[in-house]
């Protein structure tokens, strides 16, 4: 487990933290020691920009997810106290806190997606001379892959309770940002869509096809869930109707 700068824990690949592995030793006093979070928009767009390998795609779908996540805190902030809403004050209290608390949990990712990744580029270029460096190397990049595999996947996780928030606020939120829930919905399944494809592309290289089928039947299950409730966020916006209160 990871603690985020907010003081909330949230899953972290175990192989990321290991003082055993050589490619950790690698990443100390890095860049990675400043998290994405405490950059500028520009900044991060530099970086993203550069020759470097990470940040990466997995890092930009997780900002993406955390753009979304923002979206939604805004509209319940824009809907909360307003008599129009009153009725729905219940969801927009629950989907409020859903969103700051996905918006932080998302950049933390970010962040664990490109520090296991920069893991995973240095396992590769270990040396590879003897057979027990071989034999090292091969065991580092397998707990590499799995580490750039379960960052990405959990971002995926956390798309579907964005996607979730989405749908719940369609129709029972301020009209005037209707279009806003739209669009957390539609960053939230673009999210999980990039960020399926980092962990898919790193799969092969964990060299387990259990732990890879596994992952690859979590990864169809969760886009197949935000796609229907995206469609279905989708219908809600466009019909311009309010919808009843959810049930407590």
């Amino acid at each position: 487990m990871g603690l985020t700068r907010r003081g909330r824990v949230v899953p972290r690949a175990p192989e990321l933290c290991g003082p055993g592995y050589p490619y950790n030793h690698r990443m100390e006093n890095s860049r990675f020691a400043v998290s994405f979070a405490d950059l500028t928009v520009g900044q991060f767009l530099d970086r993203l920009s550069s020759a470097e390998a990470v940040p990466g795609g997995g890092s930009a779908s997780a900002l993406a997810g955390a753009l979304g996540a923002s979206l939604i805190s805004m509209v319940c902030a824009l809907s909360t106290g307003r008599p129009k809403y009153e009725a729905y004050e219940s969801t927009l209290a629950r989907c409020g806190e859903v969103g700051r608390d996905l918006a932080a949990e998302l950049m933390d990712l970010a962040d664990q997606d490109a520090f296991a990744y920069a893991g995973y580029a240095a396992a590769l270029k270990l040396p590879r001379d003897t057979d027990e460096e071989r034999a090292s190397r091969r065991a580092v990049i397998r707990d590499a892959a799995r580490a750039a595999s379960e960052a990405p996947m959990a971002c995926v996780i956390a798309c579907t309770r964005l996607a979730g928030a989405a749908e719940s606020l369609a129709g029972r939120s301020n009209v005037q940002a209707a279009s806003d829930v739209l669009v957390a919905a539609l960053l939230a399944e673009a999210a999980a869509r990039g960020a399926a494809e980092n962990v898919r592309i790193n799969l092969p290289a964990t060299d387990d096809e259990q732990y890879a089928d596994v992952f690859n039947r979590k990864l169809d299950a969760a886009l197949h869930e935000i796609a229907a409730v995206t469609s279905q966020t989708r219908e809600a916006v466009l019909s311009g109707q309010p919808r009843e209160p959810e049930d407590e």
